[in-house]
């Protein structure tokens, strides 16, 4: 009934754990934090201690007598109540069982033996026999015999007391261990205190957290025209973007085309006025040099030569390109400008902003349907938490805590009589511990006296006081030894039996799970059950609920709604169905129609524009006349060099007026050329760039006008004709990313119930507590502990026994010795003395009589 209970606190995850994934998962990640768990704070490790060497020797021992594994078969035939239905059965529980059947009977025969000897001797004794006759023979090795006696006797008594020191250890061990299960109780009592007063905030933990799951979700709805919007947008952007963009470009080239052509209008211009320019200064510098050369300074023998060549020289000045006959580009310069007074670049910007409003556009036409989605989430978060109020949590927390405090004052009731219980146990261990402390003080105090009173002088007759009384020990000894050496046989079989075979029936198989593994055998407790543990918690015997499994997963402090497979027990679907809403949610996302028909790239004014521009005629200008001038130089001659030249054949000229007027001339022509040739030659440059381009341009731009158009009527009917399609399909996503916080929330919660919820770690600490540290750790090891010690005390009596009757002869006074003629001859026969040789000193009165008499009748 209790796990019952405990089950409805556990209700409101037991559908997230059955719902499956409709959707991808999102691509955000939701933080839901930390479950709230407290620490247990029971230690199931036990640690005996120094006397865990002890515990591992008795294991180690049971092991060399039961070498067997765990006999699964006979102990499920013995639960079903089928052992002994064959023959079989029973061979094989003598086969397990032989090792500790041959200990008891060989305990057992010690324990009918020993006293029945002992009363044989006894009687024995009596009739001087058995030992019992006080009269000595001498012996050459008496010596010998006597260390022998007295070190074996020793050995024994030695091995003797560490047996009853490992009892007493043991017997204290197990005493202590039980005053101080008390804690260990109270810890398990506190632990399971904790797990139910956690759980309900754990609950209430999970509830809350869908309103991070719902923030995230409303957060997502009000920024639909980025999400939304940025998506559709992004899927027509493909085609858009690129045609727009080469509009743009295009606008861009109409506008680089005006000033090429512009740069060739004024281009042309400089050139033709320049090049009439140059020509005439060149034609008026020759002329003065034909003057200058027609001096008579120039007939002399010295300058002829020179001014030759000079003169020979002169149809180099002048110039080269001619640029009067270059066709205008006038024409083409108005079409362009009429082009260029319709703004393209404004237009397209136009396309470009209409685009761009896509996000703002699908959130304008999406209010209300988010007003209903955002009313849905609501509503769906009311009815968790109003479900969640109708638990009966607090009423199954009243019940559960009251069972569970009623049990630990059960349990703290009756902790004195067990301590009191366990008093007498430990008073009762501590008198056989006693009795074999006294026998060990006998023996201990004869070889004590024996050893020190005993004088190898004196003859067994005379022996001292000391001596005698140590020899009077030893035998004190044996006679308790027999009196209590059986009753300590007696409690080591029942012991040992008893302890032997829980350790090996329950302890080993607990330790491996083998005995988890027999209760789950199918109808092992239950005939009409297959799985017992399932009918008990989940009233259903064919569900598949193991005691290891569920030892296991508490053992791993898994959630106990996991464990116990509760979602068997009660299905909440009906009340609480999270994909109910999430279908909800996906009808509302899936009504959302966004109407991109207003969005415009280019209008027909813009497309006209452009196809304006290409019947502007630039294909028509002769780029070759223009090539073919440019590329010539702007005279025939470089008139630096020209210049450099003439001062250099000036200067081989004799000084005078003649050398004089060419260098004069010379500097003419340099200031000619810096001031006319180099401004021709940067306007030349600047034509050369300008046709150039222009002939790219006319080259490409036809290609490039019907593709920009081809693009911009693409892109434009990509949104007229797929705008519908894109927009459902993107809707779908964008629902899927709401629908996937659902879906994170549902894993979150499952896994939380599987591994925090009501982690069942104590119930684990309470089976281990109970079984592996207080039955086993403490009860049981200490108890075969004791018998051990016991037991090796109680074997080890025997030669014990054997030893200090054969040494006590040596250590009591005689009544009677052997008499000697000499030291080295037999004994002789002297009936004055007595009969056989015997001296008795009784009748002589002496202590220590003398072998006189013979030794005078030699």
């Amino acid at each position: 009934m209790a796990v019952e209970l405990l089950l409805l606190l556990l209700l409101c995850g037991s559908t997230l754990s059955e719902v499956q994934p409709l959707h991808k998962p999102p691509p955000g990640t939701l933080d839901f934090g930390f479950v709230p768990v407290k620490t247990y704070d029971t230690n199931t490790y036990h640690e005996p201690g120094p006397i865990g060497i002890l515990f591992r020797l008795v294991h180690a021992f049971l092991y060399l007598v039961q070498p067997n594994s765990f006999p699964q078969d006979l102990i499920k035939k013995l639960a079903q109540q089928t052992f002994g239905n064959v023959q079989d059965d029973y061979q094989k529980a003598i086969y397990y069982e032989i090792g500790f059947i041959v200990s008891a009977a060989l305990g057992l025969l010690f324990v009918l033996l020993l006293p029945l000897v002992g009363l044989c001797f006894c009687m024995c004794r009596c009739c001087d026999n058995c030992g019992g006759e006080m009269h000595q023979r001498h012996k050459k090795n008496a010596d010998c015999r006597r260390g022998c006696f007295a070190t074996f006797l020793f050995v024994a008594s030695l091995i003797i007391s560490i047996g009853v020191l490992c009892a007493y250890a043991a017997n204290q061990h197990l005493t202590s261990q039980v005053r101080g299960a008390k804690n260990l109780v109270h810890s398990n009592f506190k632990d399971l205190r904790i797990f139910l007063n956690d759980t309900p905030g754990q609950i209430d933990y999970l509830v809350s957290q869908y309103n991070t799951t719902k923030n995230k979700a409303l957060s997502d709805l009000n920024n639909v025209g980025p999400l939304l919007g940025s998506r559709v947008q992004e899927r027509f952007a493909k085609e858009v973007r690129p045609a727009l963009d080469a509009a743009l470009m295009m606008a861009g080239a109409i506008r680089e085309t005006k000033e090429a052509l512009e740069n060739v209008s004024v281009s042309v211009e400089v050139l033709q006025e320049g090049t009439e320019r140059l020509h005439a200064n060149l034609t008026n510098v020759k002329i003065h040099l034909s003057n200058t050369l027609s001096d008579s300074a120039c007939s002399a023998a010295q300058a002829a030569s020179t001014c030759n060549i000079i003169r020979n020289s002169l149809n180099q000045l002048n110039i080269n390109a001619n640029f009067s006959g270059l066709p205008g580009v006038s024409t083409q310069l108005a079409k362009v400008n009429d082009v260029l007074k319709i703004d393209l670049s404004s237009l397209v910007q136009k396309g470009y902003a209409a685009f761009n409003d896509t996000p703002d556009l699908v959130l304008n036409q999406t209010r209300n349907i988010l007003s209903d989605i955002k009313n849905l989430l609501d509503l769906i978060g009311s009815n968790i938490t109003s479900f969640t109020k109708l638990l009966p949590v607090q009423k199954v927390l009243a019940d559960l805590t009251i069972y569970l405090t009623q049990s630990e004052a059960y349990v703290q009731d009756y902790f004195p009589v067990v301590e009191q219980y366990d008093f007498y146990r430990w008073l009762g261990c501590l008198t056989l511990c006693c009795m074999v402390i006294l026998i060990l003080v006998f023996y201990c105090l004869g070889l004590l006296c024996g050893t020190c009173g005993y004088d190898k002088h004196a003859s067994p007759t005379t022996r001292g006081c000391i001596s005698n009384t140590g020899g009077n020990f030893l035998m004190a000894g044996v006679g308790f030894s027999f009196l209590f050496s059986w009753v300590l046989m007696i409690i080591v079989v029942i012991t040992f039996v008893t302890g032997g075979n829980v350790e090996k029936l329950v302890c080993e198989p607990y330790e491996d799970r083998t005995l988890f593994k027999v209760l789950d055998t199918p109808y092992l407790l239950n005939q009409h059950w297959r799985s017992y543990l399932s009918a008990i918690v989940l009233k259903n015997p064919d569900i598949n609920l193991t005691f290891e499994k569920v030892y296991s997963d508490c053992k791993e402090n898994k959630g106990i709604y996991t464990t116990l497979h509760l979602e068997n027990l009660f299905n909440i679907n009906e009340f609480l169905n999270i994909s109910m809403y999430t279908e909800d949610v996906s009808l509302k996302i899936e009504h959302i129609n966004v109407n991109l028909s207003n969005i415009v790239l280019l209008d027909e004014i813009g497309k006209r524009n452009i196809l304006d521009f290409s019947s502007s005629g630039i294909d028509g200008i002769n780029f070759a006349a223009y090539l073919t001038e440019i590329n010539k130089s702007v005279t025939k001659v470089d008139l630096l060099s020209f210049a450099n030249d003439l001062e250099a054949r000036a200067d081989q000229l004799p000084k005078g007026a003649l050398e004089n007027a060419l260098k004069g001339h010379a500097n003419s022509i340099r200031m000619i050329h810096n001031q006319q040739v180099v401004p021709l030659e940067q306007a030349m440059s600047t034509l050369n760039q300008s046709i150039r381009l222009l002939q790219r341009t006319s080259s490409e731009f036809m290609i490039k006008v019907k593709n920009v158009i081809s693009a911009v009527d693409a892109a434009q009917l990509l949104i007229s004709n797929d705008a519908s399609l894109v927009i459902i399909q993107e809707t779908k996503k964008y629902m899927d990313m709401i629908i996937g916080y659902f879906e994170q929330y549902v894993e979150w919660v499952k896994e939380s119930i599987t591994m925090e919820v009501a982690a069942c770690k104590p119930i684990a600490n309470v089976i281990d507590t109970a079984v592996d540290i207080f039955l086993c750790s403490y009860v049981i090891d200490s108890v075969n502990t004791f018998w051990f010690g016991l037991g090796g005390c109680s074997i080890f009596l025997i030669p014990a026994i054997i030893c200090a009757v054969k040494l006590s002869k040596y250590y009591r006074r005689m009544d009677t010795e052997d008499v000697y003629d000499d030291v080295e001859t037999i004994p002789m026969k002297n009936m004055e003395n007595g009969n056989n040789g015997y001296h008795k000193e009784h009748l002589y009165g002496i202590h220590n009589p003398v072998m006189t008499s013979s030794v005078e009748q030699w």
